[in-house]
């Protein structure tokens, strides 16, 4: 059975609890990475304990979720093997699994609604990969991914974050 490890920043702390139960039923290995609390957090910190476990093979898959699912889907992305979509709905869901192997699934807690949390969850962890010509684009993904891969960590801790993109202002 897969191992799957779950976080959620304050928003999505209620749709984390449930779905913590759920997966649990079903029979699935799971860990919770935080936040227990509605309290304000940053989700990068979250979004990071998650795909680093994913990133090094301690869990198989990992489910995300804040307020639109993507601040989790773009930090997730920055950890090496990892593929992080924002979905919503069974064709994203579906699709993401079976084009692209996502492996880590970020959900919108503020847009889901009253869809069914634990169908779109269940479909996206039953849903296989297709291979095919989709593995030759799911290797190029993973190509460019280790040719622009920063290895210098020291680049990377003293890294602050932009104002804002370079180049010409319109």
């Amino acid at each position: 059975m897969l191992k799957i490890c779950l976080a959620s920043d304050h928003r999505g702390v209620h749709i984390k609890a449930k779905l913590m139960q759920s997966l649990a039923a079903a029979g699935f290995t799971v860990s919770d990475e935080g936040t227990n609390s509605d309290t304000a957090c940053d989700y990068p910190d979250l979004a990071s304990l998650v795909a680093k476990k994913v990133s090094n093979g301690e869990a198989d898959r990992g489910i995300l979720i804040c307020g639109t699912g993507i601040g989790m889907a773009i930090t997730a992305n920055k950890f090496l093997g990892v593929r992080a979509a924002s979905c919503y709905d069974e064709v994203l869901i579906e699709m993401s699994r079976r084009h692209n192997d996502v492996n880590v699934l970020c959900l919108p807690g503020d847009l889901i609604g009253e869809r069914p949390i634990d169908d779109l969850v269940l479909l996206w962890l039953k849903t296989e990969f297709d291979g095919g010509r989709h593995n030759k684009r799911v290797q190029k993904i993973c190509t460019i991914e280790k040719a622009n891969l920063r290895c210098d960590s020291a680049a990377a801790e003293s890294a602050q974050p932009s104002s804002g993109p370079k180049g010409p202002q319109r």
